[in-house]
């Protein structure tokens, strides 16, 4: 197959678009889920607000939240395709900016040190382009999902070693969901990475952060910290947007990594409720949408 920029570019303009204004189904069906559990009656509240917001954002085709967050694209190649890597990561970058002037979005993407902004959502080394390949014949996915500050502010990565055990790995977690408080906009998913290097660590906290609700770690000892820290996290009383409750998280989400024998590197990355996010697949026949 060969995959046309022109196709990519239009693509990606569309999935940022999209992933502002409609909620993935598991998502929906995780507030829902935490509403009709909700003990509090505060919380309660809060949640029905946010499922209203949902609806009208759907019903008013409009944007879910004003934060049109950093631009992140993970892509996916299988095999049998061909294409240039240059032009793909340029047609990525134009449809970011293109769904940023003909929407048009706000741009929240600055220079880190003049804080200058260029009204695109794109700067040097942004729009964020994560490559990765996987054994679907002649097929491409394109993931776009925008990270809004309040997520993203909240991340943490501890260089543990292995003397601080699992509970040293549970506490990290617990102690950074507590001290991200109501900032992340919760009821989030906290996505947790351990093992690898430092950067691995967070990349995978990361991309735990972002799998739909109801997969699970690949890894037993994995999936079963899931559980662990699920449970633990929904009884901090964080509760939706910090002002209490029981529905702190929808679920903690684990992805992990062997390590050195002197490591055990443990991050945290949190999205928030609004877990925004897109996906586009490129076959023989076209282009289809989706989460």
């Amino acid at each position: 197959m060969q995959l046309s920029m022109d196709l990519v570019e239009e693509a990606c303009k569309e999935l940022y678009i999209r992933a502002l204004k409609v909620l993935p189904d598991d998502i929906k069906a995780g507030i829902d889920r935490l509403d009709r559990a909700e003990t509090d009656g505060r919380a309660q509240v809060v949640l029905k607000t946010m499922i209203t917001n949902i609806a009208v954002a759907e019903r008013e085709d409009n944007l879910l939240c004003q934060d049109t967050g950093l631009p992140i694209y993970n892509v996916k190649i299988g095999s049998n395709v061909q294409f240039d890597g240059m032009a793909l990561m340029a047609a990525i970058r134009k449809g970011c900016e293109r769904a940023t002037t003909e929407y048009p979005l706000r741009s929240s993407v600055v220079h880190p040190i003049t804080r200058k902004n260029n009204h695109t959502s794109c700067g040097i080394d942004m729009p964020a382009i994560h490559i990765d390949f996987f054994g679907e014949v002649e097929t491409v996915e394109i993931e776009m999902v925008p990270k809004g500050s309040g997520s993203e502010n909240n991340s943490f990565l501890k260089m543990a070693i292995p003397a601080d055990g699992i509970n040293g790995v549970k506490r990290f977690v617990i102690d950074s969901v507590v001290s991200a408080g109501g900032k992340t906009c919760p009821p989030t998913i906290v996505g947790i990475g351990v093992g690898g290097t430092s950067d691995q660590c967070v990349a995978m906290a990361k991309r735990a952060a972002t799998r739909p609700l109801g997969s699970s770690c690949s890894d037993e000892e994995g999936a079963k910290l899931e559980k662990e820290l699920s449970l633990a996290v929904n009884q901090l009383g964080i509760g939706p947007q910090g002002l209490g409750g029981d529905s702190t998280a929808f679920a903690v989400q684990v992805e992990l990594a062997h390590t050195h024998i002197t490591l055990n590197p443990v991050a945290v990355n949190m999205q928030c409720h609004s877990a925004r996010r897109a996906r586009a697949t490129f076959t023989p026949v076209g282009v289809s949408y989706g989460f």
